[in-house]
């Protein structure tokens, strides 16, 4: 390639991308996204091949969560992530100092999340239910617990796009953060409310 010759733009739609150089965000975001929600996927579906094994010992299991603070952490990451659509949105039109307010507030609000899980954490622990009483509690805190993870490092890189605020790493943070409201809206119903 001689110096005249334009270099192909890797986030480009003829980019190595494919289909996920139309996607918002760093295309390297959505491969990490898919790879996370077939790991949750799995985890779900062994614990719903697990609950039709025993579903007495997960029916009275399950009746020792608290479905209601498990209402507050969906309603939590719900409203965290508009938080962080509205940033996108206001960065899109050229506003980074309101997009930075929105995005703090995302972060803000999505702390609240590890703040009431490891109330329900404790509660349960004190109760005497830990991942070693039976399967349920066995999955309920391998699956939960690795989404807990996900919320920590979702803040993290929310943080990061906050203070290095250009649309692409809004959109890349955002993302990242819709994936892990996503994947929660899945675990509430089928670990606290399915029976």
């Amino acid at each position: 390639m001689d110096a005249t010759t334009p270099k192909q733009d890797i986030n480009s739609s003829e980019g190595g991308w494919g289909p996920l150089s139309s996607l918002p965000g760093n295309p390297i975001m959505w491969v990490l996204i898919w790879s996370e929600l077939l790991v949750f996927g799995a985890g779900l579906a062994a614990f719903a091949v697990a609950h039709a094994l025993d579903v007495q010992t997960f029916n009275e299991s399950q009746a020792e969560l608290d479905r209601f603070l498990g209402a507050v952490n969906t309603m939590v990451l719900l409203t965290s992530g508009l938080c962080a659509a509205l940033a996108v949105r206001v960065r899109s039109d050229g506003k980074s100092t309101q997009s930075r307010w929105w995005m703090i507030a995302a972060i803000l609000i999505g702390s609240i999340f590890l703040y009431v899980k490891v109330i329900e954490y404790g509660d349960k622990l004190d109760a005497g239910f830990d991942i070693e009483t039976n399967t349920f509690f066995t999955l309920y805190y391998l699956i939960t617990g690795f989404h807990f993870m996900h919320v920590i490092m979702g803040l993290i890189i929310l943080a990061i796009v906050t203070w290095k605020n250009s649309l692409e790493n809004l959109e890349t943070g955002a993302a990242f953060w819709h994936m892990v409201d996503l994947i929660w809206v899945l675990v509430f119903p089928v670990i606290y409310l399915v029976r």
